[in-house]
């Protein structure tokens, strides 16, 4: 139990070095930066000049505005369908149909929304030539809005449909019972015991829009928000560093009160002794209405990203609308495509593994160790500091802790940066794994005489690698769309196929834009597949489980069963 011991104590000093290297010492110099003034001295006056520029006061408001209408709108929409779902007696089959299609967006960058957008509702737009005339002007607010509520949505909503498992329906009876009105019931028994849940999408939604970089950069226009004003001051013709570090750490303030609200929304969680099993009343009204909602929701999502898989196959759009490949030909033979996209899959799969190891080494220390309590509040620390930090906020970090030492302008910092960003919900996810699973595995191993470290490679890993496997999934993926908190630190020796996309923007090669889109989309849908896939079928689980007790121990025939009962046959 010592050697155990001076494992974790080895695997809990590596990650708190690792986070401290990567989190703490960037944003402290971050912070240090903000208040040093341009004549040497330190002070407020990188704060005072941010505070007195109109221009970023308006982007500040501006973000407010948009991110705040957002929020509400996806929330209540990513309720209704999440509520649908859990409380309509549709078929089973659509209803994963449904979920599939709802999380669909979330592969592809949000660079590409913006553009969908423009080529969609835009003057020489899908929708507005079918429609024969166009809606509304996309650029700026109401373009925000639309691609933001897109984006957002996706989350927003397997939160709420994964928080709507654990409410008991049972209570529906109940209060039908008690005489309620069917809006009191629906309150009481779906909407109250969720309050927590809403709040957290809420919370969710508003940080995810509030802090992006690539919808505004697309379609903002002349409607500046706070994320583009910090991206011209950085990297404008003349950078303002100092200028630059003070809007980072002010955009860090509604971080600190995103934390207290969710600690403060905690309290109206319900907590069930048990979830009782319900069966719903047949309503042809309710399940009609319910299946109309999907079917909108969906073809309006599609309706805007159906231009993604159209330019690529058109001459000229939408000037010369022939059916031809030469397009896709002609930009798919630039080598500099090949590289680039090489470059993204190679940092993604780094990322995904570094990630998954990073993230499973911190789970081991909260949910599989007698450490003292500190060490695993420490853990937990570094998940909420990662979740709640912008991804742009941590790239300038980033930019000014690594300018000069040898990983700058090295696909090095971007896996790194990318790993601490991604940290949280895969720490989350093989946490909750490793507390559900025997805790005695690791005793019974030194029973019998195997080191901890490796009752670990052959056991505990073995018995957790569906949930591996969707954390290498979840993890690639993000990687693959991420263009917020690694435009800051990307070159030109290291572009990856967000920044080319915002490259391709630059220059005006929209056809590009979607091509290289529709590239992202494919790997994802393809690595999202295969990792499923594997994840699903206990076989290849199976399989695992034995390549790892035969390559971490001689004696690969004493399976988990053996390891199970052991205790009692002692």
């Amino acid at each position: 139990m010592e050697k155990e011991r001076i494992e974790l104590k080895f695997i809990f000093g590596l990650i708190c070095v690792v986070f401290l290297g990567a989190v703490c010492c960037p944003l402290a110099i971050l912070l240090s930066k903000s208040f040093l003034q341009a004549s040497g001295g330190v002070g407020l006056e990188n704060y005072l000049a941010v505070l007195n520029n109109e221009e970023f006061l308006l982007s500040l408001r501006n973000s407010f505005a948009v991110s705040g209408l957002e929020a509400l709108i996806t929330v209540v929409l990513a309720f209704v369908l999440a509520y649908g779902l859990h409380y309509t007696k549709l078929p089973d089959r659509f209803k994963s149909v449904v979920q599939i299609l709802i999380i669909l967006p979330m592969f592809l960058p949000t660079l590409t929304y913006g553009f969908a957008v423009i080529y969609s509702l835009g003057k020489q737009g899908l929708i507005t030539q079918i429609i024969g005339h166009q809606l509304f002007s996309i650029y700026g607010f109401w373009g925000l809005l639309i691609s933001y509520v897109i984006y957002t949505l996706p989350p927003a909503f397997v939160l709420l449909y994964n928080a709507f498992k654990y409410v008991d329906k049972h209570f529906i009876i109940v209060s039908q019972i008690m005489g309620d009105s069917p809006l009191r019931t629906f309150y009481i028994t779906s909407v109250r015991p969720m309050i927590g849940t809403i709040a957290a999408a809420f919370i969710l939604s508003f940080f995810l829009s509030f802090t992006d970089f690539g919808i505004p950069a697309s379609i903002g226009g002349q409607y500046t928000v706070v994320a583009t004003q910090l991206y011209m001051v950085m990297m404008g013709a003349v950078p303002d560093f100092q200028s630059g570090s003070a809007i980072a750490v002010i955009m860090l303030i509604p971080s600190i009160v995103a934390v207290w609200l969710l600690r403060f929304t905690e309290r109206f969680n319900f907590r069930y002794n048990k979830i009782s099993t319900f069966e719903l009343a047949d309503d042809k009204v309710r399940d009609g209405f319910f299946a109309a909602v999907y079917v909108i929701v969906i073809a309006a999502i599609f309706s805007i990203f159906a231009i993604m898989f159209i330019v690529p196959f058109i001459k000229s759009w939408p000037y010369q609308i022939v059916f031809t490949t030469e397009t896709l030909q002609r930009i798919l033979s630039d080598r500099s495509i090949e590289t680039v996209y090489t470059n993204s899959v190679m940092v993604a799969a780094a990322t995904a593994v570094i990630g998954t190891v990073l993230a499973y080494m911190a789970a081991l220390v909260n949910a599989r160790s007698q450490l003292p309590g500190v060490c695993k509040m420490l853990m937990d620390a570094c998940a909420m500091v990662t979740n709640t930090v912008p991804g742009m906020v941590l790239g300038v970090a980033f930019l000014f802790a690594f300018t000069g030492s040898p990983i700058q302008n090295t696909f090095i910092i971007i896996i790194l940066l990318n790993s601490v960003r991604e940290f949280t919900t895969p720490y989350l996810m093989i946490q909750a794994s490793l507390s559900k699973i025997n805790m005695s595995w690791e005793t019974t191993g030194a029973l019998m005489g195997d080191s901890w470290l490796k009752t670990i490679f052959r056991v505990i890993i073995p018995n957790t690698m569906s949930t591996v496997f969707q954390m290498l999934s979840y993890i690639f993926i993000q990687a693959m769309v991420t263009i917020s908190a690694i435009i800051f630190v990307t070159g030109a020796r290291t572009m990856v196929m967000t920044t080319k996309i915002t490259q391709a923007q630059y220059f005006e090669k929209y056809d590009e834009v979607f091509v290289l889109s529709l590239l992202i989309f494919l790997t994802n849908i393809i690595v999202k597949v295969i990792f499923d896939y594997l994840s699903s079928h206990d076989d290849i689980v199976l399989h695992v489980k034995q390549k790892f007790q035969s390559i971490f121990g001689k004696e690969a025939k004493r399976q988990n069963a053996g390891l199970e009962d052991l205790p009692e046959r002692i």
